[in-house]
């Protein structure tokens, strides 16, 4: 999905090892649909030649400053960057941006992008004992007060290392998105619940949790605060780790309340039924009749508490006229699908609002886009 066609990203780089890593880095912004133009200190010179940047980027490396301006060319007012992107920023990269110092490519990029107010994301890098020094600690703050991007590193083997690849473009994706859902609070319910049966087994579904997924991306990149209730694991966001329905239940709930929810997409395949829970192990090679018990629907008890604008999902076509009656009853948007988009990458939904309804094919990823877009 082209998330960045059309945009420009100024890809600083500097003098930390982790610079091996922007090769990569550049080609997966250009995967997204960016131009990417890479800014090179001397010493990340010294550690990735300019020629794998070129190569990465399709564009000569910038390694100085000449008489062409290159830092007002792409970052001045008027300038072509969209985005500048310092990956990785070393600790004395970011000391001299915090102290408006600069004497490299990198950070006269920065000092120009910073006066002409336009979107910045720095990616630290560095030991860890370097990144806990209460000076670098004070210069991120300072950074983030003037509402740069701070990618935080993954501290891992004493080391303070760059995020990964995925992270940093998301974070990317959301600097240039205008961010239209900035400061609201989006609440996901994803993926499959697991109700045990005995000690070793569940009733659950085969959903993958691939569309809450795709929905909770899509909603980072706009800008959103996004809490996902589930049973994996999403970058940028804030994971709620649940198995079975009444945990899901208990979690949405209490988000809910203590701290109010201003979009809620029930997305996930909550159970709607529980097994009768047996103790130990059911014994194998016998018929075995299991009770089934409703369950309170999930999607009526946040509308109670907090009256968030609700987006439900409804598995199978013959489900319109149900969906037709959730919106009269103050849902905003149900999204429609058939059997066969569970656990697949891609599927055909329609979406359902009081304005009516269209049909939409492609990944979920696209399906995504079309559900926010839908609701902006």
């Amino acid at each position: 999905m082209k998330t960045l066609s059309g945009k420009t990203v100024v890809l600083a780089v500097t003098g930390s090892i982790a610079a091996v890593e922007t090769v990569k880095l550049a080609h997966a912004l250009r995967r997204r649909g960016a131009t990417v133009q890479a800014v090179m200190t001397g010493a990340a010179a010294g550690i990735i030649h300019p020629d794998a940047l070129t190569y990465a980027t399709g564009r000569p490396a910038i390694t100085r400053i000449t008489g062409l301006v290159e830092h007002v060319l792409y970052c001045g007012e008027g300038g072509e960057a969209d985005l500048l992107l310092i990956a990785p920023c070393t600790a004395n990269t970011i000391g001299k941006i915090a102290c408006g110092i600069d004497d490299t490519p990198a950070t006269t990029f920065a000092t120009t992008a910073l006066g002409r107010g336009m979107p910045v994301v720095v990616v630290p890098a560095m030991h860890e004992s370097m990144y806990r020094h209460p000076g670098v600690v004070e210069n991120l703050g300072r950074l983030r007060s003037w509402e740069i991007d701070v990618v935080d590193p993954r501290i891992e083997e004493g080391k303070a290392k760059i995020a990964d690849t995925d992270t940093i473009v998301l974070h990317a994706e959301r600097a240039v998105s205008g961010q239209p859902l900035a400061g609201r609070r989006v609440l996901i319910t994803s993926g499959a619940c697991a109700e045990p049966l005995d000690d070793v087994r569940v009733l659950t579904t085969r959903s993958t949790g691939r569309m809450g997924r795709a929905l909770a991306l899509e909603a980072y990149r706009l800008g959103a605060d996004v809490t996902v209730v589930h049973a994996g694991s999403i970058p940028c966001v804030r994971n709620i780790h649940v198995a079975t329905a009444a945990e899901m239940h208990q979690a949405v709930l209490s988000v809910c309340r203590d701290e109010g929810v201003d979009i809620y997409v029930s997305a996930a395949a909550i159970s709607d039924f529980a097994p009768e829970r047996h103790e130990g192990k059911i014994p194998s090679g016998s018929p075995l009749a299991v009770r089934l018990e409703p369950l309170p629907k999930v999607i009526d008890e946040v509308a109670a508490a907090c009256s968030p604008v609700t987006v439900a999902f409804k598995l199978g076509w013959d489900e319109e006229e149900r969906a037709k009656a959730m919106l009269d009853g103050g849902v905003r948007m149900v999204v429609v699908n058939a059997p066969p988009a569970m656990g697949a990458a891609e599927g055909s939904f329609r979406i359902m609002t009081a304005g009516g309804a269209r049909d939409v094919s492609g990944s979920k990823e696209e399906v995504a886009r079309a559900i926010w877009s839908g609701l902006l």
